[in-house]
């Protein structure tokens, strides 16, 4: 298990660790992806499905099945949440620095994310969604709990095509550090 303060103080410094080949590596990428907090892109269509209200909404409900459902999602490279992974964020979790946001439907878990939060800035891991549209509405609710509580940095670590069409961008690493010392400079409280 990698111990939380040494996560903790990785994250202060801009890096972020995967399992990769059953080893752990630290990444800080030369251009990190982030979403920034009034950039993050509400389609109309997500906008029809955040009206409707076929989800709940939950916060650390399920913080493990979050990461369970994260680690076992269909990816042809492999998933970078090994056990050792897992071990260490639960243990971050029992911390108060990781939480999840789920979307359920039906009483069923249908989606969510997991991450980091230190300071004024929460550190997105992975999401998932059985249902669609149930990673959407967990990642909108969480950009509303983040501007709410006075965040200033979503990291998101890299940008993929589907964080971008919801408004993810790329910063050169100078300036992700920027962002980032500033965020460390805020006293928010994610719930």
């Amino acid at each position: 298990m990698i111990p939380s303060g040494t996560l903790l103080a990785a994250y202060r410094q801009g890096f972020f660790p995967m399992a990769i080949d059953g080893e752990i590596r630290w990444f800080s990428p030369r251009e990190r992806g982030i979403i920034p907090l009034d950039g993050f892109h509400v389609s109309r269509r997500l906008r029809r499905v955040l009206r409707q209200g076929r989800f709940e909404v939950a916060v650390d409900r399920t913080f493990d099945g979050v990461v369970a459902a994260c680690a076992s999602r269909p990816d042809p490279e492999g998933t970078w949440i090994d056990a050792e992974i897992a071990e260490s964020y639960a243990a971050l979790y029992r911390a108060g620095f990781a939480h999840s946001v789920e979307t359920w439907q039906n009483g069923e878990l249908v989606g969510g994310l997991y991450g980091v939060t230190l300071h004024g800035a929460f550190f997105g891991e992975s999401m998932f969604h059985r249902v669609t549209d149930a990673s959407k509405v967990a990642l909108a609710w969480l950009v509303g709990r983040l501007r709410a509580r006075g965040y200033t940095l979503l990291d998101i670590q890299w940008v993929t095509p589907h964080l971008a069409s919801l408004g993810a961008v790329a910063v050169r690493r100078t300036r992700y550090r920027a962002l980032l010392a500033a965020a460390m400079q805020r006293n928010c409280r994610f719930v």
